[in-house]
């Protein structure tokens, strides 16, 4: 069964002052009037640095607006969002990009690689379109740990989905962001390619201490993080500590997934 989570009214947990990115009362709704949807209703949760947390829910819980209001791609209706010691909410159009660009990386279902740039480009194009140079030692480092070396050259339909997954999770690792946000990173994959790409964003929480936010309704690609959020209706509906695909299964079961 899930455990509830806590918090004081009116007051946030301690837990959200240090984790890497978290909200407090976000809501956010779509449209107005008789048509207005509340996608959020009020989510305060946290997201410890250096843990891979996995967020789960029946669909239209509010797992995916949940992530893209925390990676600043869509803006809240009300509430906060933090990055850090960073209130996204309070920032203009222009400041969020250059965050999004130094201090998230995003790793998506569709891989989103350049067709016309190879692996290598596309890796580095994030930091060259904010005006920085990578560093050499990490680019090697990163290319090394995700086995890319012998396909830098090589353009995205040259690759299979599970290399070009890696060319994306390479991308995200690469400016070394503060929180690394992975949307279904294997929906458009087989299984064999799936469990080896989150291994990969495993080992990259335990081996360099990456934090990782994976929105996902797999089960078993659940089981590999560290901890389950779980929505419903727009709200934090429980939590599940070293998730196994049964304990999850179970739980949205209960939440009527």
């Amino acid at each position: 069964m899930p455990v509830p989570v806590m918090t004081v009214p009116g007051e946030p947990p301690a837990s959200l002052s240090t984790a890497a990115v978290r909200s407090w009362g976000l809501r956010k709704t779509y449209g107005s009037g008789e048509t207005a949807v509340q996608a959020l209703a009020g989510v305060d949760v946290a997201f410890a640095a250096g843990e891979f947390t996995a967020i789960m829910g029946p669909s239209g819980s509010g797992k995916s607006t949940l992530m893209h209001c925390l990676a600043g791609l869509d803006s809240a209706t009300e509430g906060e969002v933090w990055l850090g010691s960073t209130e996204l909410i309070r920032l203009r159009d222009d400041e969020l990009t250059k965050l999004r660009r130094q201090r998230i990386g995003f790793v998506f279902q569709s891989f989103n690689l350049l067709p016309v740039l190879d692996a290598r480009d596309n890796i580095v194009l994030p930091m060259q379109l904010a005006g920085q140079r990578p560093d050499t030692g990490w680019f090697d480092d990163v290319v090394a740990r995700l086995g890319l070396r012998e396909r830098l050259g090589h353009r995205p339909h040259e690759l299979s989905g599970g290399q070009q997954q890696r060319v994306a999770i390479a991308r995200a690792l690469l400016p070394r962001p503060d929180v690394v946000f992975a949307d279904e990173p294997t929906g458009n994959l087989d299984s064999r390619s799936g469990a080896e790409v989150l291994g990969l964003l495993r080992s990259s929480v335990k081996e360099t201490g990456q934090t990782v936010v994976m929105v996902t309704h797999d089960p078993v690609a659940a089981a590999y993080a560290d901890r389950v959020v779980l929505l419903a209706d727009g709200r934090v509906a429980g939590q599940i500590d070293a998730p196994t695909a049964e304990s999850v299964l179970d739980a949205l079961r209960g939440l009527g997934a």
